[in-house]
């Protein structure tokens, strides 16, 4: 029999799991593009270089979105940012395959299309990640889980997606598994119209009529000044720099070298996110509880070494899943940490412009390391680039061990007394 305090529990409930469905749905259709776009440049113009090149309009969107996106979600509120960025984005990657089927699909347009989407899906996907606070606290979750809940989505959506997109390349080709990502961001946006309240997270602004550039200024001004999440965003500025090389031309290439059409790469991502998934969820369940320094270093080292090292050693391709199943599973416990972290530190009414700002920051260097990636392979070769990769990304995650500033990652322990 259902109480009526058992429909009330329910019915608070329903916004954080609206999200995190609209979340799954989303980055889901994100993945494909992550998976599609790379493939289809590398097959009609074979070049590593030209690769690097689509892996910087993918990526300079993001650290524009996050500079410019926090202030205008907080002056049009959370939800309907989340929205109206969906629609958006949708339709920019619903043209990318429209036009290969039709009057063609020159680079040029396919690099402003890809830009226009990472343009305007960054802030859809900050405005989603700000809901979350408001939303856990509603239905009684701690927030260390509710991050570990939203890592897991994300990464669920990282192996649905990619494995999906592996299957829709190999039998549809690139361009054309694009439709299922235009779809998905609709259906996101239903389920963010439907499911969260128009009440939830409007406009927080306390001075209404500031004008847009010192928003901006406050949440960078607000960021430089907390040690910890300065060297969040510097550390992963670098390690993000090294992982979307991996993402839009390393991992690319070593795909399209051992199976055809490069649907390899599908599955490589889909094994990362499925560790990861697995990670996130034992998260959330307890390893919040020994969350700190020491843990965090452990897993962005086997996060982000292993994969590179198994691509540079050339193992077995089933060899090469595992190493990237294992090393997701260290990763599905990084973002939880950091979020957790970030909500502890951030004011509510700054939260959209301190996240897009962070966003912003640990995006800054993304560019360059998907042009330097595709410059390096051209010019000295494949194992030498991923090599250095792996070394640097070693010497990077030892890093938080060292120095007093890093302890604010305690706070991803759990709350006392919850849940």
């Amino acid at each position: 029999m259902i109480t009526a305090d058992t429909a009330r529990e329910n019915r608070s409930r329903t916004p954080l799991i609206g999200l995190l469905a609209a979340e799954l749905i989303s980055k889901a259709g994100n993945a494909i593009t992550m998976v599609a776009v790379p493939l289809y440049v590398l097959g009609t113009t074979g070049s590593a270089l030209a690769t690097g090149v689509a892996g910087v309009f993918a990526t300079v969107p993001v650290v524009v979105g996050g500079a410019l996106g926090g202030a205008v979600i907080d002056r049009f509120g959370y939800r309907t940012s989340s929205i109206l960025a969906d629609l958006a984005s949708g339709v920019t990657v619903l043209l990318i395959p429209v036009f290969a089927l039709t009057s063609g699909l020159p680079f040029w347009l396919l690099l402003l299309l890809v830009f226009l989407s990472g343009l305007l899906d960054t802030p859809g996907d900050t405005a989603k990640t700000v809901l979350l606070p408001e939303l856990a606290e509603r239905s009684g979750t701690a927030i260390a889980r509710a991050a570990g809940a939203q890592s897991a989505v994300q990464r669920s959506a990282s192996m649905i997606g990619a494995s999906t997109a592996g299957i829709l390349v190999a039998l549809a080709g690139a361009t054309n598994s694009l439709l299922v990502n235009a779809a998905t961001f609709a259906v996101s946006a239903v389920l963010i119209a439907v499911c969260i309240p128009r009440s939830v997270a409007l406009p927080l602004r306390q001075d209404g009529d500031a004008p847009y550039l010192r928003e901006l200024a406050d949440g960078i001004r607000f960021l430089l000044k907390q040690p910890l999440l300065r060297n969040v965003v510097l550390l992963v500025m670098v390690t993000n720099a090294i992982d979307i090389a991996g993402v839009t031309v390393i991992k690319p290439i070593f795909a399209t070298a051992h199976s055809d059409s490069g649907s390899l790469l599908g599955f490589m991502i889909g094994c990362f996110g499925a560790g990861a998934l697995a990670g996130s969820a034992l998260f959330a369940l307890w390893g919040h509880r020994l969350a700190g320094r020491a843990f965090f270093v452990w897993s962005f080292f086997f996060a982000g070494v292993p994969p590179y090292l198994a691509m540079f050693l050339d193992l077995p391709i089933a060899g090469v899943l595992v190493v990237f199943a294992l090393s997701g599973l260290s990763a599905g416990a990084i973002n939880p940490m950091l979020s957790t972290a970030m909500y502890a530190l951030t004011p509510v009414p700054m939260r959209a412009r301190i996240f897009g700002a962070t966003t912003a920051g640990v995006a800054a260097a993304m560019p360059l390391g998907s042009f330097v990636a595709g410059l390096a392979i051209a010019g000295v070769g494949f194992a030498p680039t991923v090599l250095f990769c792996a070394v640097l990304y070693a010497v990077l995650t030892v890093i938080p061990l060292f120095g007093s500033r890093w302890k604010g990652l305690d706070a991803a322990r759990a709350e006392p007394g919850i849940g």
